[in-house]
This record gives structure tokens, C-alpha cells and sequence, in this order.
């Protein structure tokens, strides 16, 4: 199918706040936002985010600092509840965004589950091609699982396909420590022409043509199994993982399929369709009442995966 062609209905939600949502983002980051500079969708990611931006939780303590060359900012709420750490990856189609973009969500997420968090500055394309990003979160994902330590990865959009990639990574490199892994409306690779990329491809929010051009600037081969992991020979032995995905998004498949071939494999795996929700929703979680409860099931989720008693 041609991916720029236009079907003749697009698909909306009907919820009243994430339509209000829809227009905010819209006034910030236009829907053709992948024609413009590099330079200048990063201006416009940074506004649009800082826009959704929340005042810290009261007591919520942040550090920089760096891991390696690795640029890395550490949250750390008033009540700890377990020594599993939590590791967070942005999204932002490996071109745009920051630990600033997801700063906010990353101390709520922290909140919430009682644990300290750490976010990670992976290096961005198209300076930065593959393998460059997966390489900086490994890095980093190296580093925190030294000593026994262990860890929930956390990651959006283009950051659950990274977290996916290295519990793979691990995995393959006989790392031990990941308890969990929790991806939020993953890209892992689907096939850009069926199911909900054909059914979504003009989605609110992203589009199948967007996804394509951000697959074109990272230039991961396309039989990179990290990259896509929905191509990966085999899932078995990795750690459980919550998959919650966008019914509005060209995405949504990929979670379903992935969930599906860990079942196949042996590791546990819950997915949950947000049935009114859009790509990039967690944004929406202090505006739309659908938001709020997925983000919330999210952060159970990780509750659970780290190992804390209800």
C-alpha cells in the first residue's frame, strides 16, 4: 500500500478529552512534523512536552549524572518500597526527545511504585545511527544490574522497542537481573502494511508513514533482531513483560503480536488495549480519565514486577 495515501475514514476516538488532547498536540507539533528540520521537530517536541509538564511529587529528590559517556537523571521518592530499580527509555522515534520530555512522567512512575528510578540521554539520529542507541542503554542497563542489583525496564514508543532489544541483549549475554519488562505502545518492527498499520495508517498522533520515516533515519538492518524484536528467532527465557498499547495507533498490533510469541515461549506476558487511547497518550494521563487508569494499571504493573507485596 502506499503509506502517504490517504484512506477515506480516519479513525478517532470519541472520548472528549483525548479529542481536546488531540488539538493541543496538534497546536504544537503538526501532524507533518516529519518534513520539517531535525532541528526544528526537536523545538517542537520540547514545547509540546513541556506543556504537559507537572510539578514534581513533594519530597521526589533528582540527580544528574553520567554512567560512561552516558548521560543519566535518577529519581528518588520520599518512600522507598524495594531495591528493584527501575530503568526508564524514552520514546520520541529515536529523534527527538530528552530526559527533560519525559521528566515528569519518570518521577510520577517513581512515585507511584515506591522505587528509585533511573532515566537514560541515549545519543539520537540521525546523528547517531544504529546501533548507537541501543548501545548507550546497554551501557547503562550494564552498569545498573552490577552486584546482584535488579531491574524493571521501562520504555515508550521508540524506548519500548530499545527496552525490548535489551532484554534480548541481556538475555544473549547471559546478564542476569531484569524482573520485568514494561513497554508502552511499542515499535518492535511489524510489517508496515497489515493489520493496524493498514487500519490505523492515518492515526491521530502517528501515522504508518511516520513510523517508516523514523525506521529510515535510525537505518537498523532490517534483519537486526534487537532492533526488531518481532523478528527474533526466539523470546524464550525472557523476563515477564506488560505490554499496553494504543487502540488509535498504527502500533497497536506489534504489542498484541509480541505478547502473543512470548505466550509461545514460555514467558508470561499481559496486554492491555487502551480502547479510546491515541500514540503518545501517557501525556494525556492528567486530562483524560482513560489515560489516567492505563497509567495507573502501568504503574501496578511495575509494582508488581518489582517484586512489591500488595
Amino acid at each position: 500500500m502506499d503509506l502517504h495515501q490517504k484512506p477515506f475514514h480516519q479513525p478517532r476516538p470519541s472520548e472528549a478529552a483525548i479529542l481536546e488532547f488531540l488539538e493541543v498536540c496538534d497546536g504544537f507539533y503538526p501532524p507533518d512534523a516529519v518534513e520539517a528540520s531535525i532541528a526544528q521537530q526537536r523545538g517542537w517536541y520540547d514545547a509540546l512536552c513541556a506543556r504537559f509538564d507537572r510539578p514534581l511529587p513533594q519530597g521526589m529528590v533528582t540527580e544528574d549524572g553520567r554512567i560512561g559517556a552516558v548521560a543519566i537523571r535518577r529519581y528518588t521518592p520520599s518512600e522507598i518500597h524495594t531495591p528493584t530499580l527501575l530503568y526508564y527509555i524514552h520514546g520520541g522515534g529515536f529523534v527527538v526527545g530528552s530526559l527533560e520530555s519525559h521528566h515528569a512522567i519518570c518521577a510520577e512512575i517513581a512515585e507511584h511504585v515506591g522505587a528509585e528510578l533511573v532515566s537514560v540521554d541515549y545519543r539520537l539520529a540521525p546523528e547517531h545511527v544504529w546501533p548507537a542507541q541501543t548501545d548507550d542503554c546497554f551501557a547503562v542497563l550494564t552498569h545498573l544490574l552490577a552486584d546482584g542489583q535488579q531491574v524493571v525496564l521501562i520504555g515508550d514508543s521508540a524506548g519500548g522497542n530499545l527496552a525490548a532489544g535489551l532484554a534480548i541483549r541481556a538475555r544473549d549475554a547471559g546478564l542476569s537481573g531484569i524482573v520485568g519488562q514494561a513497554l508502552v505502545y511499542p515499535a518492535l518492527g511489524g510489517d508496515l502494511v497489515s493489520g493496524s498499520y493498514a487500519e490505523m495508517a492515518e492515526a491521530p498522533g502517528l501515522t504508518t508513514a511516520d513510523v517508516a520515516y523514523y525506521r529510515a533515519v535510525l537505518q537498523a538492518p532490517a534483519d537486526d533482531e534487537v532492533a526488531y524484536p518481532l523478528l527474533s528467532h526466539s523470546l524464550a527465557n525472557l523476563p515477564p513483560a506488560y505490554i499496553t498499547v494504543a487502540h488509535f495507533d498504527p502500533l497497536r498490533d506489534d504489542g498484541w503480536h509480541y505478547a502473543e510469541r512470548l505466550r509461545q515461549a514460555g514467558v508470561e506476558a499481559i496486554v492491555r488495549d487502551e480502547p479510546q487511547m491515541v500514540h503518545a497518550w501517557l501525556r494525556a494521563r492528567h486530562m483524560s480519565e482513560g489515560a489516567r487508569r492505563g497509567f495507573d494499571v502501568l504503574c501496578d504493573a511495575i509494582v508488581r514486577m518489582a517484586g512489591i507485596a500488595g
